[in-house]
């Protein structure tokens, strides 16, 4: 028998709003129906978190509280099961990440099933349900021999695909990747990696200023393969003709790229201003300043901007040292840099989970809720092209959901219609 399981009492966020002391019903792995609880009032608000709270409402005035229409009359759903009440708290979709390196103490680059399945299991916890695995520069070798353990775990289901960063990235720009291992993106070792990856590779970041590079960028977008600009010198007509050969990503927005100038734009403004772009932010208050996070979504929108980690090894561990590919981190205060070497000092990723990083959004840089979550959820999945499993709190969809408390503080987190944070429990 399918187990059938009634959460209530929550604030729901759907694509289109809020629903106010909702109920999301799970049968199985699958969203079966979403709409007002059995004892709300029709429209119901709750007058802490109605339309009138700018902190809780769509910045777009045509995203406010929602029509709950999906299942409030299904009545087979609205019997039998076991009801979890969450009164006070929030219902979102899982998130989904983009750039993730490692987490727990461990990091994809090692390539064993253990480590990946270790920061797997850590940014689960922290409501990513969805989740690339990212690659730092390394020898072309490892980098395949990675890329076909992390395949694996693709087909398993454990991870939406692979992100190769490095190491076709520009010297100037190269933050916290080995400078020694640094290349050019020929065409056919980018379609190298590509091949080793066996249809899971999903995205490459790559300075498309480099010698092959226009011609790699149309080669990822042939494959089917997201062409991301990142770690480059580029200039703002150099990316545009980037975007215009098929990159649809920008890695990390701001960081690792000259800086937007008045008379030399760069690529931050090409980035920004093409609407076939959507742009990665990180948004921990140490990659960015909430001026920056403001004009990006100013500019780009919440269905441009997917919030990411770029989380390595030591996210959700305490400061210490840690690997990041072959360069050794330092992480102080929660702040990672590189310990060592011509690049010592360099920020090294962050030690960020995206749980944080939806409170930092709502609670200090005054985003909307419903706007939040897009950028935490439904943009990557739809730029992963799976928007039609994840990434909203719809019905047939995957149940990926992630439950919070009134300050918007992790209470649980459910994958796939089983829990791996249980709210009563924690």
């Amino acid at each position: 028998m399918v187990q059938r399981t009634h959460l209530t009492g929550a604030r729901v966020v759907l694509p289109e709003g809020v629903v106010d002391h909702g109920r999301v019903t799970v049968e199985g792995t699958r969203i079966a129906a979403v709409g007002p609880a059995p004892d709300a009032a029709p429209g119901q608000a709750d007058p802490a978190h109605g339309q009138a709270d700018p902190a809780h409402s769509h910045a777009d005035p045509a995203h406010g509280h929602a029509d709950p229409v999906q299942g409030q009359a299904d009545s087979a759903a609205a019997h039998g099961g076991r009801a979890l009440d969450l009164p006070g708290g929030w219902i979102v979709p899982g998130f989904v990440d983009l750039h993730v390196h490692g987490g727990g103490g461990a990091s994809f680059s090692a390539g064993t099933p253990e480590e990946s399945m270790t920061a797997i299991r850590t940014h689960r916890a922290h409501g990513t349900t969805t989740m690339l695995a990212s690659t730092v520069t390394g020898d072309l070798d490892d980098l395949a021999r990675q890329a076909a353990t992390l395949s694996e775990l693709v087909e398993q289901g454990e991870l939406a695909g692979i992100h190769f960063e490095g190491p076709f990235i520009s010297p100037h720009r190269c933050g916290a990747h080995q400078p020694s291992l640094l290349r050019a993106p020929d065409p056919a070792d980018v379609r190298k990696l590509v091949d080793a990856a066996r249809g899971t590779a999903r995205m490459m970041t790559l300075a498309p200023e480099l010698p092959g590079g226009l011609e790699s960028v149309r080669l990822l977008a042939d494959s089917g393969v997201l062409a991301a600009v990142g770690h480059t010198d580029s200039t703002y007509e150099a990316t545009i003709e980037a975007i215009r050969a098929g990159a649809t990503v920008a890695t990390h927005l701001f960081n690792a790229m000259p800086s937007l100038l008045h008379r030399t734009p760069g690529p931050v403004a090409a980035l920004l201003e093409d609407e076939r772009v959507t742009v990665e932010l990180i948004n921990d208050g140490t990659h960015l300043h909430p001026a920056m996070l403001e004009l990006a979504f100013h500019r780009a929108g919440a269905d441009r901007v997917a919030f990411i980690t770029d989380a390595m090894g030591a996210a959700g561990m305490s400061d210490g040292r840690y690997p990041l590919g072959p360069m050794e981190v330092e992480v102080k205060e929660g702040v990672a840099r590189i310990s060592g070497g011509p690049t010592a000092g360099s920020i090294a990723g962050s030690t960020l989970t995206l749980d944080r990083a939806f409170r930092r959004a709502v609670t200090i840089d005054g985003l909307g809720v419903v706007e939040t979550v897009r950028a935490m959820s439904a943009t990557p999945a739809r730029l992963l092209g799976i928007a039609d499993r994840v990434g909203s709190v719809e019905v047939g969809k995957d149940a990926d959901l992630v439950v919070l408390d009134d300050d918007f503080r992790l209470r649980g987190v459910m994958r796939r219609g089983a829990w791996v944070v249980h709210p009563e429990l924690g």
